[in-house]
């Protein structure tokens, strides 16, 4: 059963919402949205919502970043469930392509991380063996892998007792693509020493020591079956049945290998005759080498390198058919969390055709078959059809998800008392004097200032001339370096300066309680900037502060400015009517600043936890070579939180990144 264990009950309106999604849920409906303000704690009512409908669950998010913090949040709310990390296992990933106009093929370069493959083979695994499964997933769930019933059948299963043939059972092992090497035991591999075989399944964290009695007068007999840890030894638990799943996502029966070899060379015939009768004899001869080069690599070993521009083939699908992806092994009845789809739909539906564009010019120019373009991403219709109950989370739903749902279920309280800031819009003229008397209100009573303006130039200008006036002001844009960044905002906080001017500061990982004053310079501009999503992020950031304020300056009123202002002055009216029913006073934390500073910096070393240490985890730290690796991984994180404006957590890896130099 899924249990959540936490010391918090629902709060605010919570338990509205939660009871509203989980009637739905049980009712039929099939798509919903949960609607819910900045802080408003909607990864909780999520989890809730699962243990009242008791269905596995599919959560997406559109970065790996997000997807990790859910990831640690939701194992600690169901620790006693399975719940996994299905994101891209890359550290680095550089596609096959080809740039036709300056003749550049750029082979497939990849750097594979071994804890976040494990930890996506663990999903699969989950899913065929049990119910109480939570997927944390990016839109890597949206991409081939082997069918569900393939990789089902593709095991290997021994039990105490039983008599087996040792030589046949390591046969089936090479077939399940694990390599066999008797002097180490890591993961993915296995050895036979003696009566004695040991194997390290590619999705656990422990190994299998299988006992055999060759002198039995059956035959050779399995003895004892225990899982143990293969670094220290210590034998964890007897068994009394093992069951093996494959070492790779795309593995197949030799069988299936076998049968796809007559269609592939058929394939490559009528691609070799059609390159030929246009005259296209380079493009002909370069398909050749290769793909004859793979057929002999499948017939030999069982697999290739780029194996899964095969994967229509050998799974024995039509063209244009659509691929099996993780979403197919979840069970058909499921629930599915959708997070941040503001951004994670668009990126969802964007996957096809940029997959599509690449691919058609390596087939075109002879460096893949036509059935490579069947290697390839759900289309977000295809996505839409394998999915069973969704919910929609955002603080902005798009017009996608409000027109799809049945019910739009509103999350407007936090558990805080905190209140959506107040908004004022003022004419652009004599902008800088008012923002001079609003900043100066704030120095006053030790509280900051954030300005955003549309250009990198007009934040170096602006912070220049309030420079000249004395205040103390920073600005932030993309051309900062990474760690100088982090140490802006940390200085923010500290009060080392007072305003900082930026462009795009509207991210969720921004948490800056001592800002309560926001000027947002040409409002009314119509763009990205300063659409009604835009708008309303950078409004959340003053509402951590009791005393938040956002003041608009334009020359008219944009749709997207009526639109924010009024969704914030509803939100508002119900915030403070719940607080006056309840008796609330919300009040921002006042510490000294130091504590305030230990307090995120632990929030954002616990956020980004789970990444360090599945990073860690990859690599032995006892070797100087996977020690530079491992640094050169954390700082590439770093780099990307710092990009996603996520500074507390590059805050974070960069304290992990110094005591690894000084272990050294």
């Amino acid at each position: 059963m899924f249990t959540v264990v936490s010391p918090f009950k629902p709060a605010g309106d919570q338990g509205d919402a939660i009871a509203a999604l989980t009637n739905g849920i049980k009712s039929g409906d099939k798509y919903q949205t949960l609607q819910g303000v900045t802080g408003s704690g909607k990864t909780f009512t999520m989890a809730k919502i699962i243990e009242q409908v008791q269905m596995p669950t599919l959560i997406v998010s559109h970065n790996k970043t997000l997807a990790a913090q859910l990831y640690r949040e939701f194992k600690g709310f169901f620790p006693h469930n399975a719940v996994e990390y299905f994101v891209s296992y890359y550290d680095y990933y550089q596609p096959e392509a080809y740039v036709a106009s300056r003749d550049l093929y750029i082979e497939k370069d990849a750097s594979i991380n071994a804890e976040i493959e494990r930890m996506r083979l663990s999903a699969a695994r989950s899913l065929m063996e049990r119910n109480d499964v939570i997927i944390i997933a990016t839109v890597s769930c949206i991409y081939g892998m082997v069918t569900p019933d393939v990789y089902k059948k593709m095991t290997a299963t021994f039990s105490n007792g039983e008599t087996v043939d040792v030589d046949s059972l390591i046969r089936r092992f090479v077939e399940l693509q694990y390599e066999r090497n008797d002097a180490v035991l890591e993961r993915g591999r296995f050895r036979r020493r003696g009566d004695t075989l040991e194997i390290f399944p590619a999705y656990m964290e422990e190994a299998y020591r299988v006992d055999i009695d060759t002198f039995h007068e059956n035959g050779e007999t399995i003895e004892r079956i225990r899982r143990f840890n293969p670094v220290s030894g210590e034998m964890l638990e007897d068994l009394d049945r093992a069951l093996i799943y494959p070492a790779k996502q795309f593995v197949m029966p030799g069988s299936m290998i076998q049968n796809a070899m007559g269609t592939i060379r058929q394939e490559l015939k009528e691609r070799l005759e059609h390159f030929q009768n246009t005259g296209k004899i380079m493009e002909a001869e370069r398909l050749k080498t290769r793909v004859e080069y793979d057929i002999e690599m499948l017939t030999e070993m069982g697999y290739c390198p780029g194996i899964e521009n095969y994967s229509a083939v050998l799974a024995n699908r039509k063209s244009g058919e659509s691929p099996d992806t993780l979403v197919d092994y979840l069970p058909k009845e499921h629930l599915t969390f959708i997070d941040e789809s503001h951004v994670t739909l668009p990126q969802l539906g964007a996957m096809y055709a940029g997959d599509r564009s690449r691919k058609q010019t390596l087939v075109d120019y002879g460096f893949r078959l036509p059935s490579a373009l069947d290697n390839r991403p759900l289309r977000y219709d295809e996505f839409a059809q394998r999915l069973d109950k969704t919910v929609f989370v955002s603080a902005t739903p798009g017009k996608t998800e409000i027109e799809q749902s049945v019910r739009v279920v509103q999350q407007l309280i936090r558990p805080t008392g905190l209140l959506d800031p107040e908004i004022e819009v003022r004419p652009s003229e004599g902008q800088m004097e008012n923002i001079y008397g609003e900043v100066q209100k704030r120095i006053k009573i030790g509280e900051r200032s954030l300005i955003l303006t549309l250009t990198k130039k007009m934040a170096e200008d602006l912070t220049d001339y309030l420079s000249g006036l004395g205040l103390k002001v920073r600005y932030i844009h993309s051309e900062v370096e990474t760690i100088e960044r982090v140490e802006i905002l940390t200085q923010l906080r500290q009060g080392k300066f007072d305003i900082l001017v930026g462009i795009n500061l509207l991210r969720e990982g921004i948490d800056l309680p001592e800002v309560s004053f926001i000027a947002i310079l040409d409002a009314d501009k119509i763009g990205f900037l300063r659409s009604l999503t835009s708008l309303v992020q950078i409004i959340g950031r003053a509402a951590r502060n009791a005393a938040g304020k956002v003041i608009m300056y334009a020359d008219k009123m944009s749709d997207a400015m009526e639109k924010a202002i009024n969704e914030t002055n509803r939100r508002r009216e119900a915030q403070i009517a719940y607080n006056e029913k309840h008796g609330i006073t919300p009040a921002t934390v006042k510490k000294a600043i130091e504590d305030i500073l230990t307090r995120h910096i632990e929030e954002a070393q616990t956020a980004t936890g789970a990444t360090i240490e599945v990073l860690k985890k990859s690599y032995n730290m006892l070797i100087p070579a996977q020690r530079k690796q491992l640094i050169k991984a954390l700082e590439n994180e770093m780099l990307e939180h710092a990009k996603n404006l996520e500074f507390e957590q590059a805050a974070a890896i960069r304290d992990e990144i110094a005591k690894i130099k000084d272990f050294i």
